[in-house]
């Protein structure tokens, strides 16, 4: 028996196997290269996205933040209003609030995780959304972010209608991100770019007590 030849006839098999597998993988590749040729070509319209960032997963401002930080390295002004307020100074506060190119706003006195006064909490809410429609108008605000805006809507504090016109009628560059667990439908429809992140586990859920330079 000749072991030597069935082991060249073997090789020589897999060898072509090999060869007509990455053939195939190619043309796998190539074909799905011109599906995404073809979608990049079809994208010629050139203008800001609404972007809005739902769900009960962890990350939603996080995102935002980071999503801001990447408009910063391309040195375009940014505008920050977060309608939640903490007891603590948060690590994005911290860092953009003196950054050169962002008007970081924190809503005032109104609502926070700990306590609830709805008068005080509409109040302020009201307030932020004085600011927030002045950057949506302002030619100047490449990226703005509504940080936890979607809860004014939740609990009636604000008119979704005001923000969907408002965003209708920005600046046609500029960027919008919002944030918040749930969002009124007409936000939903409006948007161009919805994500919705999803939480499949959480260390707190855990026993694992919330930290510094994690959660806030």
């Amino acid at each position: 028996m000749d072991t030597t030849r069935d082991k060249t006839s073997s090789e020589l098999k897999s060898t072509e196997k090999t060869a007509e597998q990455a053939d195939k993988n190619e043309a796998r590749l190539l074909k799905k290269k011109a599906i995404v040729d073809e979608r990049i070509a079809a994208a010629t319209e050139e203008r800001g996205v609404t972007i809005l960032l739902t769900g009960n997963g962890k990350g939603k401002s996080s995102s935002a933040f980071g999503t801001m930080a990447r408009a910063l390295g391309h040195g375009q002004k940014s505008a920050v209003i977060q309608f939640i307020k903490g007891r603590k100074a948060t690590g994005e506060q911290l860092f953009f609030g003196s950054h050169p190119l962002v008007d970081f706003h924190v809503m005032g006195h109104g609502f926070t995780w700990e306590t609830r006064n709805p008068e005080l909490e509409k109040e302020a809410a009201e307030q932020a959304w004085v600011l927030a429609k002045k950057v949506l108008s302002d030619p100047s605000v490449h990226f703005v972010l509504l940080d936890e805006i979607t809860y004014m809507y939740k609990y009636g504090y604000l008119n979704e209608a005001d923000l969907v016109a408002a965003l209708a009628a920005r600046p046609a560059h500029q960027n919008v991100m919002m944030t918040g667990r749930t969002a009124p439908r007409v936000l939903l429809d409006s948007v161009d770019t919805h994500s919705k992140i999803a939480n499949e586990r959480h260390a707190f859920a855990n026993g694992v007590k919330a930290q510094i330079g994690i959660e806030w």
